[in-house]
């Protein structure tokens, strides 16, 4: 299958994630945690190995509209007049994925998401040091929910919140981090998947 890499801000957003796990492999203590709470978060980031994270598109349809898109904007947003013709005819510089009026309440409730994440590396971490370059294990995994603009970041938003005031005492005390470095051992997975979202293990195999 062929696929094409999308520079975005999910993958620094992850890569990030990975490169605070491994400078604090237990992950960030809570500022009142509870012992139970801090044996689960141990347990939790332990089982978080280190990983290269990337973000590719296999549809040709996306590759197109990317490049046409891409042309547009980048054409037209170095100038005044050029970034008025964006602003008032976004239809027929998106091809049609954008307009001013919005979706409508049909098109919200009849959308969904669907991202698949493959993952390659070893069964056995001593074959990492020998830089083989041949992994021998691959797991895919699949997030799903409803509309991905209008729902689902509005369940994700909700549930966010409820999760730091719920479990506030279990958080680290305060700074700049990214999602996965605070929620990643709280209850925010389940609480998304009693709202919709879902998150599955599609296949594990040995190679």
């Amino acid at each position: 299958m062929w696929a094409t890499r999308l520079h975005n801000a999910d993958t620094s957003v992850v890569n990030r994630t990975l490169s605070t796990v491994t400078k604090y492999p237990e992950g960030l203590p809570g500022v009142e945690e509870s012992p139970e709470y801090t044996e689960h978060r141990k347990n939790f980031w332990s089982s978080i190995k280190p990983a290269h994270y990337g973000e590719k598109i296999t549809s040709l349809k996306a590759v197109v509209w990317l490049l046409v898109v891409g042309f547009f904007i980048s054409l037209l947003g170095k100038f005044s007049f050029g970034r008025s013709l964006l602003l008032r005819y976004p239809k027929f510089f998106t091809l049609g994925l954008f307009r001013k009026s919005g979706p409508t309440e049909d098109e919200v409730n009849s959308s969904s998401f669907e991202m698949w994440f493959v993952g390659r590396g070893f069964t056995d971490a001593a074959h990492t040091s020998k830089h083989e370059s041949k992994t021998d294990k691959e797991i895919i995994t699949k997030v799903s929910g409803p509309d991905i603009g209008y729902i689902t970041t509005m369940i994700t938003l909700i549930q966010c919140a409820i999760t730091l005031l719920s479990e506030r005492n279990n958080l680290p005390k305060g700074g700049v981090y990214t999602p996965g470095t605070i929620f990643g051992p709280t209850g925010l997975q389940q609480r998304l998947q009693e709202n919709g979202i879902s998150f599955e293990v599609l296949e594990t195999k040995d190679h």
